[in-house]
């Protein structure tokens, strides 16, 4: 039978033992899905909003009614509770946080912010270079941009008012600069879902590539319009009706033939259709009638763009403020961390009292450790007061690690099913599944958005042939500087053989960092630094194949296929050998292999001779006897054996 729809007063808060009762749950199954589910925390005498009521009653599977008429059933929470109230629900929302909606008369005029997005190199920061005066492009590494940038230019285009008297966010733009490397994809999405509208960058000579299909996407996913600018006019070989028809197949029709996408022809190089660019930008602006509360004595809140490690300073957090002024003095939470507001600096590094909304500032005055950095694209919200906002950040990472507790032991079951059919404990090799193997990877970089980066790219390396696949196992990923812990971390590997590897993208090591480094090379650990990301997932890339097919150090000088296997009593199994290739040597490394498979590696003789006599050396097309070290016998007649050396 249906259930009955659950019934509540429109646009008022429920108090959770209400919301219980409605739903004819107990109030601790609710609470418990509001915290796992929602990130949610809120007590059974406390309320939550309508709009979070409303998703968990449709979670619950009950059709979910507002009523005018409905009056609140539920009594407030005592005074007391009040800020603890007020700090749990943070995690729910600007109304749960005791911030009430605008009211349209409080709104005025903001400036648009507008992400920079398309494909690499095709002039994304040269082209917001040009527009700032500045030359942010010649300093990146490796000639491509890897963060997300925000920065508020004062625009002059012909036409606007530039008046004192008037309004300052009409000639204001904020704009995002986001990665165009396909290991960015998600710093794209988030820059896409903090905007207005994007700025779709197509290089004129090279059209539409794979990145600019990814930003179309994310543009379409945020629901925000596009401008599209057609950048490097000025190189021999510029199409831009190429780029019009490409874009096209993406419904980014062009006004000139009916559609409803602007297009600007610029370069950035020279400078020419900028002010264009900037005009269509002020347009759509326009017509999306952009408005914020920007009154100072209420609670403000933004996004966190990008957050890093800076010496001297602690973390530092890029942040687009989207109501309120952020003060300096201001208690907050953003995700998992907290703070006290003890600086504001504009996108140049002056400094700054206050921040008002679509402006990109950097926070600094987080208390929370250096391990719980906010996550680009938390919202920062002004808590009452420090404790407040310290209860909802510790909630909030204490829900996080019982995820992170509860991922790993998902993992470490999959990986179990892996190896082997739980009902009969037989070996996946033999039931016809790739064996699985890994690569110990740590990672550290000097912004929260690379972190995720990095790890998205790694988790998308797919390393395999017929036998085996191999996965880089990411052990730990946090900001800031290589630590002596860090090392040690990596080094914590079961299996003694393996390499495991400590990636810093971006950032140095500390002095013990590199000292524990160089005495855990000895088991594997490899400390490599990198600026640019290709570079990185490269040499990632490279260490998994190796994993998947390891020789030995030397180079394939011989190899042998077992013809014949003998039990000689005492000595054991010895293989009956015909050398095929090459030669031989006893002092040599060797590899078995059966087939694709390797069944030992980096393995050393322990006898090879012909017929009954000792030798140091066979060639081919000999015949020999040998038996490996260690009194490892699980060879088959079948197996080839290579011989690898350097002497």
């Amino acid at each position: 039978a249906r259930l009955p729809a659950v019934v509540v007063a429109d646009g008022a808060a429920v108090a959770v033992s209400e919301l219980a009762a409605k739903l004819d749950k107990s109030p601790v199954e609710v609470v418990k899905h509001m915290m796992l589910k929602l990130g949610v925390l809120a007590s059974v005498t406390q309320s939550v909003d309508c709009a979070t009521a409303r998703r968990v009653v449709e979670d619950f599977g009950r059709e979910w009614v507002a009523d005018a008429s409905e009056q609140p059933g539920a009594a407030a929470a005592d005074d007391d509770d009040d800020v603890a109230s007020d700090a749990s629900d943070v995690s729910g929302g600007l109304a749960q946080m005791g911030i009430e909606a605008d009211d349209p008369a409080d709104l005025a005029p903001r400036a648009p912010v507008v992400t920079v997005m398309g494909h690499v190199d095709h002039g994304k920061t040269s082209l917001l270079d040009a527009i700032r005066e500045t030359d942010v492009a010649l300093g990146e590494t490796g000639g491509i941009t890897q963060g997300i940038g925000a920065y508020t230019v004062n625009v002059n285009t012909p036409g606007a008012d530039n008046s004192e008297d008037h309004d300052a966010s009409v000639s204001k733009i904020t704009f995002l600069d986001t990665p165009g490397h396909a290991a960015f994809s998600e710093m794209r999405s988030r820059g896409a879902n903090c905007t207005d509208l994007v700025i779709l960058v197509v290089a004129a000579d090279d059209g539409v590539k794979a990145q600019t299909v990814d930003s179309i996407a994310c543009a379409k996913a945020a629901r925000v319009p596009v401008v599209v600018a057609v950048n490097k006019m000025d190189v021999e070989g510029a199409d831009v009706g190429r780029v019009e028809s490409e874009l096209m197949s993406y419904d980014l029709v062009p006004e000139e033939f009916g559609g409803d996408t602007m297009f600007a022809r610029v370069s950035a190089k020279t400078g020419d259709g900028i002010d264009d660019l900037l005009e269509k930008v002020l347009l759509q602006a326009e017509v999306l009638d952009l408005k914020a509360n920007a009154d100072a004595s209420i609670r403000a809140s933004g996004t966190v763009v990008e957050a890093h490690v800076e010496k001297g300073l602690g973390v530092v957090a890029t942040t687009l403020v989207r109501r309120g002024r952020l003060k300096v003095g201001d208690p907050f939470a953003a995700g998992v961390a907290f703070g006290r507001v003890r600086a504001l600096f504009d996108d140049t590094g002056a400094p700054v009292e206050d921040a008002g909304p679509s402006t990109a500032c950097r926070v600094v005055g987080w208390q929370s450790d250096t391990s719980r950095i906010p996550a680009a694209g938390d919202s920062l919200v002004v808590a009452p007061d420090v404790e407040a906002a310290r209860k909802v950040a510790d909630a909030r990472h204490a829900i996080s690690q019982e995820d992170r507790a509860a991922a790993l032991r998902r993992q470490s079951a999959s990986r179990v099913s892996a190896l082997f059919d739980l009902s009969g404990d037989t070996p996946a090799a033999a039931l016809g599944r790739k064996e699985r193997r890994e690569l110990t990877v740590l990672v550290k970089a000097d912004t929260a958005g690379s972190v995720e980066a990095v790890e998205s790219a790694l988790r998308g390396l797919d390393v395999e042939d017929d036998v085996s696949r191999v996965e880089a196992n990411i052990v730990y990923s946090g900001v800031g500087d290589v630590t002596k812990s860090d090392i040690a971390v990596a080094a914590v590997n079961p299996d003694a053989d393996k390499k495991a590897l400590v990636l810093a993208f971006g950032v140095g090591a500390n002095k013990d960092a590199v000292d524990e480094a160089q005495r855990a090379a000895e088991r594997g650990v490899e400390l490599q630094y990198f600026g640019v990301i290709y570079d990185l997932i490269d040499r990632v890339e490279a260490e998994m194949r190796r994993v998947l097919s390891p020789t030995p150090d030397g180079a394939l000088v011989g190899s042998a296929v077992i013809k014949q296997i003998f039990d000689i009593g005492k000595l054991g199994r010895v293989a009956g050998c015909g050398v095929t290739s090459g030669y031989l040597r006893r002092g040599a490394a060797y590899r078995v292999m059966q087939g694709d498979k390797i069944k030992l590696n980096d393995a050393k003789l322990r006898t090879l001779r012909v017929v009954k006599e000792d030798v140091e050396r066979v060639e081919a097309p000999s015949d020999c006897g040998l038996s490996f070290r260690d009194n490892w016998e699980d060879f088959e007649v079948g197996d080839v054996i290579e011989c690898f050396d350097d002497a």
